[in-house]
């Protein structure tokens, strides 16, 4: 089915940004240890140019939290694919020469790796020392996961294009919604892939809490689980790439990530829902400063009624969504002879969609999560950027593109308690709960 089409008008920011970058793929050198340190030789641990290794090596883009749970979990599967960590500063190199190596501390027990991984560090700055090697020494990475911060997860991904081909598959880590979910990834892919030959386009959900405790250390608090999910195959290559079954059967089975493979559509209702709930607890914790469970403590109180408010626009922005054409072709993956009409799909889903139950929904995640702090308190407390634009300015971004039909005449859908949220929270601002209630329920 043809997929609705993305008027110029309708760029978000991010897409218009990368569009109108003209300049060509960059060439990339891949730092090791060897290219900081002069004392450190090659060991026989060195990256490795033949295609079996390729096709078997595991890039873990970011090496955060979320970069380290996955790089710990894949590093105990047996065998245990090749993996690569892809620091994003030089410093990093020097850090990961001088540490123990990848540790995480999971049930009391710890975690601790080094010799099961290669570290990188990707730049267009030629090294002056040591050896001189090319990203996937000039060839196409096949399996590439990425585990920055939201905001930077397409534009480091993008700056990759020369190193992938309709052989690879990316399967992008974050919170929030892929943004290359119709109608804009399509747009994205055919820009910047002009002879059909784009990445193969994968996503985690990811339902783990995890707390940073220092470079290359963090702390499992909160095991949970994970699914994996397609969200833009190339179908023009037949049969799909076999990097797409590879790396959704590492991520499923890998230990401790309780990890499962859904489908197209699941994935994309999975994110949905992760997302009401990340745009709900994570800025309220960040404001108030304060762990997930103090949201949950009253629920005829100013919290709560602050809680209702997002609820109620971020229910009438999916259920507009959901009945949006732009999602025609998700959905229909779901259909079929054996399966539900589109219709019934559409509102089945927009009853789940519904203020009601994603108030049920969001009170069952929060006593789950009540000890753990969110990862945007982690980020504000630290000075940090954080992660609103990709919950929170999803959803108002989202209320723009939905709230212009196709003749342009605007149908308004309020998400002004989202966006005061977004200011409150960038501009550092830390309130109480009386006076979180003056800023967002007047």
């Amino acid at each position: 089915m043809a997929a609705y089409s993305t008027q110029p008008s309708h760029q978000p920011a991010w897409l218009k940004t990368l569009l109108d970058n003209k300049s060509p793929a960059p060439k990339l050198y891949a730092w090791s240890p060897e290219n900081v340190d002069s004392s450190i030789k090659g060991d026989g641990n060195s990256p490795q140019s033949n295609s079996d290794d390729l096709d078997r090596r595991i890039f873990i883009l970011g090496v955060g939290n979320l970069g380290r749970l996955y790089a710990s979990c894949l590093s105990m599967q047996s065998p245990r694919p090749p993996i690569t960590l892809v620091v994003h500063r030089k410093e990093l190199l020097s850090q990961w020469i001088q540490s123990p190596g990848l540790e995480i501390t999971r049930l009391g027990k710890l975690y601790s790796g080094k010799d099961e991984f290669q570290i990188e560090w990707w730049t267009d700055e030629e090294p002056t020392q040591g050896p001189v090697r090319e990203v996937a020494q000039a060839n196409k990475i096949r399996n590439l996961l990425v585990a920055t911060k939201a905001a930077a997860a397409i534009p480091e991904a993008d700056k990759l294009r020369r190193y992938l081909d309709s052989g690879s598959s990316v399967a992008f880590l974050q919170n929030g919604m892929s943004k290359l979910w119709p109608p804009h990834g399509q747009e994205y892919i055919s820009r910047r892939y002009p002879d059909n030959d784009g990445p193969n386009i994968l996503a985690c959900v990811t339902n783990h809490g995890v707390l940073s405790e220092g470079p290359f250390k963090s702390l499992h608090a909160s095991p949970a689980d994970t699914a994996i999910g397609p969200v833009l195959l190339n179908n023009n290559t037949q049969p799909i790439a076999q990097s797409v079954s590879y790396l959704t059967e590492a991520i499923a089975t890998a230990p401790d990530l309780n990890a499962r493979s859904i489908t197209r559509a699941e994935l994309w209702v999975s994110q949905l829902q992760k997302l009401v709930v990340n745009s709900s607890i994570n800025p309220l914790t960040a404001v108030l400063r304060c762990k997930n469970g103090v949201l949950f403590e009253n629920p005829n109180g100013v919290i709560a009624k602050v809680l209702d408010r997002l609820l109620a626009e971020s229910s009438a922005v999916l259920q507009t969504l959901i009945n949006h054409p732009s999602t025609t072709e998700i959905l229909a993956d779901s259909t079929g002879a054996n399966a539900k009409s589109l219709d019934t799909l559409r509102e089945e889903l927009t009853l789940r969609f519904s203020h009601d139950q994603l108030r049920t929904m969001l009170y069952k995640i929060g006593h789950i999560v009540r000890d753990n702090t969110s990862s945007m308190l982690q980020d504000a407390r630290a000075g940090k950027p954080t992660e609103i634009r990709d919950f929170n300015g999803w959803l108002v971004e989202t209320a723009d593109f939905l709230g212009t039909n196709s003749s342009g005449q605007q149908r308004d859908l309020d998400v002004s308690c989202h966006r005061a949220l977004i200011a409150l929270v960038e501009s550092g601002t830390v309130l109480d709960e009386a006076e979180l209630g003056k800023q967002l329920l007047s």
